[in-house]
């Protein structure tokens, strides 16, 4: 995976492109309406400065080539709505994560993360020549798992205690994954 490049993946409805710290103002409101949002992650959130290291983190980790963040932008609304990543890459095992993603409460069971998630795959399977990719999700995180499932993502289990929460929580995480040839 060429982390150098600038992937843009867009259909009709969303529009996919690099997360850039120029995007802070676009999705800002996002952070200061719904602070609870990120609530089973382990990723800072709620307020500018929060959110400023979050994308932060998310630039360095791409030119680190460990972590490949986008800004989701809807189209039919005409606004940012979001971010979602590729993380965790092996090329070697033909492998990455999907996640880190999160969309405003009002684009959430519109439809809009599906078609992100349909341009993700598409690209890593057809593009990239992923063989797997993975999803680690909180287990108390239902929408996020039910999300999964309804693209076709296979329930592998669950890490108990696998991640250290921002409130002292450990969290269990489960994984699903898609084949290529599923």
């Amino acid at each position: 995976m060429n982390f150098a490049e600038n992937i843009i993946l867009e259909n009709d409805r969303v529009q996919l492109e690099p997360l850039t710290i120029n995007h802070l103002n676009e999705l800002l409101w996002i952070s200061l309406s719904t602070p609870d949002l990120l609530k089973f992650s382990p990723s800072p959130f709620g307020n500018k400065e929060l959110l400023k290291i979050n994308i932060q983190d998310l630039i360095q980790d791409r030119k680190n080539g460990k972590r490949y963040g986008f800004a989701i932008y809807d189209k039919i609304n005409a606004k940012y709505v979001g971010s979602t990543s590729f993380g965790d890459i092996s090329i070697k095992d033909s492998r990455l994560e999907m996640g880190w993603t999160w969309i405003d409460k009002e684009s959430q069971g519109t439809g809009l993360n599906k078609q992100c998630k349909y341009l993700l795959l598409s690209h890593a399977f057809e593009k990239l020549s992923i063989e797997r990719i993975e999803f680690k999700i909180d287990s108390r995180n239902i929408q996020s798992r039910k999300a999964i499932e309804k693209i076709g993502g296979f329930y592998e289990g669950k890490l108990r205690s696998h991640t250290l929460m921002l409130d002292g929580h450990r969290r269990d995480t489960v994984y699903y994954s898609i084949l290529k040839s599923d």
